[in-house]
Order: structure tokens, then C-alpha cells, then sequence
């Protein structure tokens, strides 16, 4: 029986050997180191707002927004705003920089107003289309922030869409 581990483990090892020289003569690139990889940013197709690096595991290494963007963000509506309900939000995708939220609530991106009543906060938002639909929604964690409400609870947020 130990004969046949040993050959088992010795013909793994050989096949194994082979395939890195096989993707070599197909032109296969091997990935690169994970040291490589875990500190550069993550690319996003617009390119025009920073990413997590892939080894972010903090709220603040995830949320790559600058203060100065949160305040903007935070600053009170210049125009009338309809209200056009409410939803239980989740924490959305940490990993997709800026603030929107996704909600059944609209069937096309725009721009919008989230109001947590708990805090009394808002933040100006990119109402994005939700196929979960209906009361559901997922916030930015910066929009989640800014409204000071919980990471990993289900908050309710009244939702206002910009004309």
C-alpha cells in the first residue's frame, strides 16, 4: 500500500511539473507573486476614483473616499428632492469606491439623497437600478458612513431622487 502513495505522489509531482511547462509553450503567463498583487489597487474600468489595494481588511483601508469628498457628499440638498420611499439597506460591495446606492426604488442611475432618521444625517448619492427590488436596497460603505449607521446591521434610509 505505501508503494502506491509513493507512485501516486511521485506521478502528481511530474504532472504537476509538466503543466507550468506546458502553459509556458502555450503562452500561458503564470499569475504574479500574491506579495505583488495584495499592494497594488484594484482597477476599475472609469479609473477615476482610488480602490482598495487587495490586502485592505480595515472600514478606513476600504473606504478610499478623502474628507473633503465625505463633506461634499454630506452637505446639505440645493434643490427640492422627491421622496420616493424607504428601503432596509445592506452594506454593498466594500470593494466599489464612491458613494451610490442600489435600490428598486429607481429604474435608472441618478443622482439622489439618502436620509438616515436614526442620525438625522443624508448623503448625496448615485441612485444605481436594484434587480433585488422593492424594499431591499445596498449602500457605498462611504454613504453608510457619512450616514453613521451600522456596517453590519440592516438600517432603514429614506430615499429622495434629485431632478
Amino acid at each position: 500500500m505505501t508503494l502506491v502513495r509513493v507512485s501516486a505522489v511521485v506521478g502528481l509531482s511530474v504532472m504537476l511539473a509538466g503543466c507550468a511547462e506546458l502553459g509556458e509553450m502555450l503562452g500561458v503567463t503564470p499569475p504574479p507573486d500574491q506579495e505583488d498583487v495584495a499592494t497594488q489597487p484594484i482597477a476599475r474600468p472609469d479609473d477615476t476614483a482610488p480602490v482598495p489595494t487587495a490586502n485592505a481588511v480595515s472600514v478606513e483601508e476600504f473606504d478610499t473616499t478623502t474628507p473633503e469628498e465625505r463633506a461634499a457628499a454630506a452637505a446639505p440638498a440645493a434643490q427640492t428632492t422627491q421622496e420616493l420611499g424607504t428601503i432596509v439597506a445592506s452594506l454593498g460591495d466594500p470593494t466599489a469606491p464612491g458613494f451610490w446606492a442600489k435600490t428598486g426604488l429607481v429604474d435608472r442611475v441618478q443622482m439622489g439623497r439618502l436620509v438616515y432618521p436614526e442620525t438625522g444625517n443624508s448623503v448625496q448619492v448615485e441612485l444605481r437600478p436594484f434587480e433585488g427590488g422593492g424594499a431591499a436596497g445596498q449602500v457605498s460603505l462611504a454613504a453608510l458612513r457619512v450616514l453613521g449607521a451600522p456596517l453590519t446591521a440592516l438600517p432603514e434610509l429614506q430615499v429622495f431622487a434629485e431632478p
